[in-house]
């Protein structure tokens, strides 16, 4: 547990879908319509440390600047953390394992060349109702698999656990990830994901893997669903700290778990993309900043009434 009440590592990245502008997942090809060159300088004016690209980006980008070119503007414009995703199917068989494969060879290649320290990957997934069986055996083998290829190529791989995919609450993506026990192999943990499977900020120390934790993200919502989980997850998330979900209180308790790392800013919002891409990633910048320093004097108060 911490004693200071100072977050050494105030670094912020904007996640793929908080710097896309008018874009979201499962929605058309999900490629961003702003050029990169625009988004990254656009990302750096604005103050931000890190980006996440989504795997649909990335061929647009090797056909143009090329990964090399990208690395360089990244380097160029001061970006000093990346992250990819998106893999999904990476545990089945058929069509389905053949185009995730695909996509694995251009997220590792592309981790590879960025320096990407981490690719998120997916679950089984519903948008209504509960998700299909998955065969657990293949799903522990696969990710053992994948995890290890991630390695390989200098980077690793995080699971997100939602309460719409089969590792519905963070107690049971923590149970599969220490059960595969791969070091390079772990979880995203989402302030929106957390809240919404019903997982208490308190119990997270406890349930927590801190040495398999390779992302944090943070943003915020009402305490009222909008439409589905799946609707309210891509149209309806907050800026941290202007919704419901007590966002400092979860980087408070996450800094006390032993987060060091950057964070995650992941804003799904339809109000958000609408935004001009500066005018968006100002807004994402400021709230998670204020959120920050929220955190702060949270756990300066804690230290004080400790004394």
């Amino acid at each position: 547990m911490a004693s200071s009440n100072i977050i050494e590592n105030k670094d912020l990245l904007a996640s793929c879908w908080t710097w896309a502008g008018d874009a979201a997942p499962l929605r058309g090809d999900e490629t961003s319509p702003i050029d990169i060159r625009t988004r990254i300088e656009t990302a750096a004016r604005t103050g931000w440390q890190g980006v996440g690209f989504i795997h649909a980006d990335l061929p647009a980008i090797q056909e143009t600047i090329g990964l090399k070119g990208l690395k360089q503007l990244l380097d160029d414009n001061g970006i000093q953390h990346v992250e990819l995703e998106f893999l999904a199917d990476w545990w089945k068989s058929g069509a389905l394992r053949a185009e995730s494969d695909r996509w694995r060879s251009v997220l590792l290649d592309a981790a590879e060349v960025l320096g990407a320290k981490t690719i998120k990957i997916g679950a089984e997934l519903a948008l209504t109702g509960e998700p299909a069986p998955v065969d657990e055996e293949a799903f522990h083998r696969e990710f053992d698999i994948l995890a290890t290829q991630a390695g390989n190529a200098g980077t690793r791989v995080a699971l997100e656990p939602m309460p719409m995919n089969n590792l519905k609450t963070v107690e049971i993506g923590a149970k599969f990830v220490n059960e595969v026990n791969n070091p390079y192999g772990g979880l995203t943990i989402d302030t929106w994901h957390v809240r919404r499977a019903g997982t208490s900020y308190t119990d997270l120390a406890a349930l927590l893997p801190m040495d398999k934790v390779f992302i944090i993200e943070i943003d915020d919502a009402k305490t009222e669903v909008v439409g589905s989980l799946w609707d309210d997850t891509i149209n309806e998330r907050l800026y941290p700290g202007e919704g419901d979900f007590e966002t400092a209180q979860f980087i408070k308790t996450i800094y006390q778990a032993g987060w060091r790392g950057h964070w995650g800013v992941e804003i799904l919002a339809e109000s958000h993309r609408k935004l001009p891409l500066e005018t968006a990633l100002t807004r994402a910048r400021e709230a998670a900043t204020k959120c920050l320093e929220q955190a702060e004097e949270l756990l300066a108060q804690e230290q004080t009434r400790a004394l």
